[in-house]
């Protein structure tokens, strides 16, 4: 049987090489900061990063000198600031600036959509009438092969290197069970090469066998199970901790100030050596008041054969 169980160090070194075009999935929700954080640890470069909605994940990633490029479809600090190590890089200008490639989020779905298919492209009509066609030259028209004079945008496949997700739970074969808002997580670890799934616990077989249809991310398309509890903070995980907002709403100060990222960068990433470390450097008491109540969902009778 392949051995699929990994530490977290373990997975990014073997999986994530310099240069590599790396997927890092979650939106709003299940955000995998425990593996951008051991990326910077690594000291990867020339990162390709492709991400729904880069938010501060993406900033400590682009402040740390990661990523050369970003391939997205909305960037900001979930709507109470800015990310001003993207906002620096950008700006820059000239060689060695942060390299952009836009789309809409349905658009960016689709590229992952395509990928997974195995098909080179993907029909996205919503493009007609929008000015993003104006600055990303991989928004193309094509005649429709059906209707004789009609035309409509289409993005190309998009085969990542290296998917990285984070989810409540999976089996030691790597099969992943997430609720909750899933975002393009399955249609990126379809789509990628190599997919490295972070989760809060791995439980025993028969708990995944019991509720099969929440399989989000079945173990075949999975290379590396990494156990990370909290490995999703200050990002959320239904069901384990509420999102961290009072850390959202401080990062803007400290990612304005390029000095005072380097020092944060310093000792809560590099310093604490692990995501362990990470953990144990906020506190034993930390996530009591991210906890949320339980709230059970209704049982489901899957039946059986008598």
């Amino acid at each position: 049987m392949i051995q699929k169980q990994y530490s977290l160090q373990d997975a990014v070194a073997e999986f994530v090489k310099d240069g590599d075009t790396v997927a890092l999935e979650g939106f709003t929700h299940l955000i995998p900061f425990a593996a951008g954080h051991e990326i910077i640890r690594q000291g990867r470069t020339g990162l390709t990063l492709v991400r729904m909605t880069p938010d501060i994940v993406a900033d400590q990633l682009v402040g740390a000198g990661a990523v050369d490029k970003m391939i997205f479809a909305f960037t900001g600090n979930s709507s109470v600031g800015s990310l001003y190590a993207i906002r620096r890089a950008v700006e820059a200008g000239g060689p060695g600036s942060l390299a952009l490639e836009e789309y809409s989020h349905y658009g960016l779905l689709a590229r992952y959509q395509a990928g997974a298919a195995g098909i080179p492209f993907m029909p996205v009509r919503s493009y007609a009438g929008s000015s993003l066609p104006e600055v990303n030259p991989n928004l193309r028209k094509v005649a429709s092969p059906f209707d004789p004079g009609v035309e409509t945008y289409v993005v190309p496949a998009l085969n990542p290197d290296v998917a990285i997700i984070h989810a409540q739970r999976a089996d030691r074969h790597g099969n992943i069970q997430s609720w909750g808002i899933l975002g393009p997580q399955q249609e990126a670890a379809f789509a990628s090469k190599r997919t490295i799934a972070l989760v809060e616990e791995i439980v025993p077989d028969e708990v995944i066998r019991s509720d099969p249809n929440r399989t989000a991310v079945p173990g075949f398309a999975v290379d590396a199970v990494v156990e990370v509890p909290y490995g999703a903070h200050p990002s959320f995980v239904q069901g384990y901790y509420d999102r961290d907002n009072t850390f959202y709403r401080s990062w803007s100060a400290i990612s304005k100030n390029p000095e005072r990222l380097e020092a944060w960068l310093q000792e809560w990433v590099h310093d604490t050596g692990d995501h362990a470390g990470y953990v144990a450097k906020l506190g034993p008491d930390f996530f009591a008041p991210l906890t949320p109540e339980p709230h059970l969902s209704t049982p489901v009778n899957y039946g059986s054969v008598r």
